[in-house]
């Protein structure tokens, strides 16, 4: 066999879980032709964070990479229920709606939650020994290399220390404040919601004194404010209160409030005083909180830029934390990229992929993915997500407290999305449309005589194994 030549090399921006599971999926389906090296501005990863949640459209993917530790019951909590969410009333205490997986019949793909800092390091710990971790690389800028011909070859990133690193493609996986987004849409503008988290995670031995304390998570809703409250894996446990203000007051509590900002426990349990007594005996023994404003932009017209830059997670789409669907969403979108590029580009070979190979497998993930972004900024921007203009404010009365909670939205759309359905559903639009033209040959319609189907010498079933 020949040797290969340079391996393709991917720069990832972010070691969240966006830019992890992208590092993941790619060394498994390239594990021999392929560079990745992720570059991260912390100086350490370490425990931080509070809690998060991955439906089933994540955890299916995470199986799939070979990630078991994140669908361990060890650090994964699910509801005894069944339900992914249930929801009561502020003052009385009792259910007054729940939501349901439609079709989950795997256990271990149901609503699953963590503490951030334990499903990031089942996902270091599960990152190829080849895939090089850089930290302390604060991105500064980066620039779209063109050959002499004018077409793109690659693309250069600086950082703040003074150094720079050449490669074949950049994925944005930087977060809600991401500089790569910046870079190319500088116009795109984040703001404050008017609601503000006070979130907490800490040991559930706090809580043993607590008679009948639920084992369910339970959102528990009220005017203008909520609070969550749940177990986690390795014992944990975590609070979060959801206060809602009107972001067009100048005057707005929390308006200046900076992310991750030490919270007032005083403050947090006198926005619940008077809320049924197991909400007040749960917010009483929160041990800290602290506060964490809430932004959201539009959507962007493309998540792929010049051929060399992809934007993935919160970068790609700064939804505002909608429907706690972010984790997911994140790894949807590595997944799908990673499977655009293995359709495009063949794991086999020898050579890296084409300029053109690079287009087809950005545009191939952004038609993947881009539509189903667009529905679920379509809902928050449609006032699911405006307490001021209405809904949620202090004169709003028990009986449409309770008609708003029966009319929310399904998220069974979005928690159990099949993001491998939808890609083979674009390749089959895809190859229809080429066949039409007749541009490219290699691109042929799928076969229906039940052999594995190939485009490229590739096994097209084998792309989602």
């Amino acid at each position: 066999m020949p040797p290969r030549n340079e391996p393709f090399h991917v720069a990832i921006a972010g070691a969240g879980i966006a830019g992890l599971t992208a590092a993941i999926a790619l060394i498994h389906k390239y594990p021999g032709s392929i560079k990745v090296t992720v570059f991260d501005q912390a100086t350490e990863l370490r425990e931080i964070g509070a809690s998060i949640g991955l439906g089933p459209n994540g955890l299916r993917v995470l199986e799939k990479l070979g990630v078991d530790a994140a669908l361990s019951d060890e650090i994964a909590f699910r509801q005894p229920s069944g339900w992914p969410t249930v929801y009561r009333h502020w003052r009385t205490d009792e259910v007054i709606a729940y939501d349901v997986h439609h079709d989950v019949p795997n256990p271990r793909h149901a609503m699953a939650r963590y503490h951030r800092a334990h499903l990031q390091r089942a996902l270091l710990d599960s990152l190829p020994e080849k895939v090089e971790l850089k930290l302390k690389k604060r991105l500064v800028g980066l620039t779209v290399k063109k050959g002499p011909d004018g077409s793109d070859s690659g693309v250069s990133v600086a950082f703040e220390d003074g150094t720079t690193v050449d490669a074949d493609l950049l994925i944005g996986a930087d977060g809600i404040h991401s500089k790569v987004r910046k870079t190319f849409v500088p116009e795109h503008e984040l703001k404050w919601t008017g609601w503000v988290a006070f979130r907490s995670a800490f040991d559930a031995s706090v809580l043993d004194d607590v008679e009948g304390l639920p084992e369910d998570a339970i959102f528990w809703v009220g005017h203008e404010r909520t609070l969550f409250a749940s177990r986690l894996g390795k014992n944990q446990y975590t609070v979060v209160g959801g206060y809602h203000c009107n972001p067009g007051d100048p005057n707005a509590d929390f308006r200046d409030t900076k992310w991750s900002e030490p919270g007032d426990l005083e403050v947090l349990r006198n926005y619940y005083k008077g809320w049924n007594p197991m909400v007040e005996a749960i917010v009483n023994r929160v041990p800290y909180t602290r506060l964490y404003p809430n932004y959201a932009g539009i959507g962007l017209d493309h998540f792929t830029f010049e051929n060399r830059v992809v934007l993935l997670g919160d970068a790609a789409h700064t939804h505002g934390g909608a429907f706690a669907a972010g984790g997911s969403l994140a790894i949807n979108d590595a997944y799908a990229l990673v499977l655009g590029l293995s359709y495009a580009w063949s794991p086999g070979s020898l050579e890296k992929p084409t300029p053109g190979q690079i287009r087809k497998a950005l545009d191939l993930y952004e038609k993947t993915r881009k539509p189903h972004i667009d529905k679920l900024l379509s809902i928050i921007h449609s006032g699911y997500r405006k307490p001021w203009e209405g809904a949620e404010t202090a004169s709003e009365t028990d009986e449409e407290l309770r008609k708003r909670i029966d009319g929310r939205p399904d998220p069974s759309w979005l928690a159990e999305h099949d993001v491998e359905a939808r890609f083979l559903e674009v390749v089959e639009e895809y190859e229809k449309r080429e066949t039409t033209k007749n541009q490219e040959k290699e691109f042929k319609s799928p076969q229906s005589n039940g052999e594995a189907q190939t485009k490229n010498g590739i096994d097209f079933e084998g792309l989602l194994a």
